[in-house]
This record gives structure tokens, C-alpha cells and sequence, in this order.
């Protein structure tokens, strides 16, 4: 009797334990890079995307949010392979003069290291359509 208590028990502790894991573990992060892209072969492999941002701009906060929230979906628009590089637009004047009225600002990197501005993603635009339209701009 003793030792069915004990194995109901351990049962039970397994059951508990099962009940307490975590459910979803995201496969891959994010990758968020704020210091200056390498272009080494394996970086270049990868698609850019550059945050013009400042802080205090809680638009920039909202669409940081949002981007995370994109890199982590799966399917078909995945964003997995897109390294971001956040840039504080007040850490550089060329583009706090050009940017300042304007962030955020995506823009992706070209293969030939110049920057296309991607159109404005409206801050009422939900996460998978945020995925939707920048997977979209890579494919152009």
C-alpha cells in the first residue's frame, strides 16, 4: 500500500511538473543589433532592416514593439533571417537633420550597402500585417 502511494505520488509530481511548464518557447529570437552592421560573408547573407529612432518618441517605442512581435511570427512571411539595426538618429547630426521630424523610419539595406526608405507603417496596423508589408518590401 505504502509503496502504491509512493508511485501515485511521483505520478503525480510528473503530472505537476508537465502542468508547469512552459508551453511555447519561440525557436528563434529576434535578432536586435545595436552597434554598427558587419558586412562579413555570413552578415551579408542576411536581410537588414534599419530603425531611425530617437528616444522619448513613443511612436519609435510602438513600432519596436511591433517589430519584435513580427520577428517572432513563423509562416510563409517570416522575418527570422532580418537582422534590425537601431539607429538613435540624436547620436549622429547627418541623420538627426534628416530624420528628425520624420522617425521612425525603416529602411531597408541594399546588397550594395545603400538604404531604401521603406513607406510609413501606420501605428494602427496589427503585427502580422507589419510582417506582412516588410517581408513584402524584401521581395521587391
Amino acid at each position: 500500500m505504502l509503496s502504491k502511494g509512493i508511485g501515485t505520488m511521483a505520478t503525480t509530481a510528473t503530472m505537476a511538473a508537465k502542468s508547469l511548464s512552459i508551453s511555447h518557447i519561440p525557436r528563434h529570437k529576434p535578432r536586435w543589433v545595436f552597434t554598427p552592421l558587419s558586412f562579413s560573408s555570413s552578415a551579408s547573407k542576411a536581410r537588414k532592416l534599419v530603425l531611425y529612432s530617437k528616444p522619448g518618441c513613443c511612436l519609435c517605442d510602438g513600432l519596436k514593439e511591433k517589430l519584435h512581435a513580427a520577428f517572432s511570427l513563423s509562416g510563409p512571411d517570416s522575418l527570422h533571417d532580418v537582422v534590425l539595426q537601431v539607429r538613435d538618429i540624436t547620436s549622429n547630426r547627418e541623420w538627426e537633420k534628416a530624420y528628425q521630424y520624420e522617425v521612425p523610419v525603416l529602411a531597408k539595406l541594399l546588397s550594395d550597402g545603400t538604404e531604401e526608405i521603406l513607406p510609413r507603417l501606420s501605428p494602427r496596423l496589427g503585427v502580422e500585417l507589419v510582417q506582412k508589408k516588410i517581408a513584402a518590401s524584401f521581395r521587391q
